[in-house]
């Protein structure tokens, strides 16, 4: 296990589904250890309600998330190089923080993380898709960064 970071970003696709997730299940799980933000490489969507939904199940709020983009981000001023650590959920948000942070000292690092939209024909299909999503970014960030602390654990599954 690595060292824990002063600060966090997740990254996907359309910061509408993974990388929502994943910023609010750290500020869960690890409270006020860590900034954490979340963006994608397009803001073309709202949140996703199944992430949401699954979110939801383990006492984490989404539904107040607006997306953004890095491109939304750097009008608003914000630095990626003020993050000590930016994690791709998903290829394409990979090479963009590689792009973007190739002049900065910062790690990258890419979690292969499921894309559960499209999957599944049932409501309940599509729930599980997304539940195994997040599943699997819970078991990456306890890996990653430790067990929660006591009020993000009971959530943890």
């Amino acid at each position: 296990m690595a060292d824990f970071p002063q600060s966090v970003l997740f990254c996907c696709d359309h910061n509408a589904v993974r990388s929502p997730m994943a910023e609010a299940m750290m500020k869960k799980f690890y409270g006020q250890r860590a900034y954490v933000q979340s963006a994608g490489v397009r803001n073309d969507m709202e949140v996703d309600g199944f992430s949401v939904a699954v979110s939801r199940e383990w006492g984490i709020e989404l539904s107040r998330h607006r997306s953004r983009s890095f491109e939304e981000m750097k009008e608003w001023g914000d630095d990626l190089s003020q993050f000590d650590l930016i994690i791709a959920l998903s290829p394409a948000s990979q090479r963009m923080a590689l792009e973007l942070t190739r002049h900065f000292h910062l790690d990258v690092e890419y979690w292969p993380i499921l894309d559960p939209t499209g999957l599944g024909e049932s409501r309940e299909s599509k729930l599980s898709a997304y539940r195994q999503a997040r599943d699997q970014i819970r078991d990456r960030m306890v890996g990653r960064f430790g067990a929660p602390t006591e009020e993000g654990a009971a959530e943890a599954g």
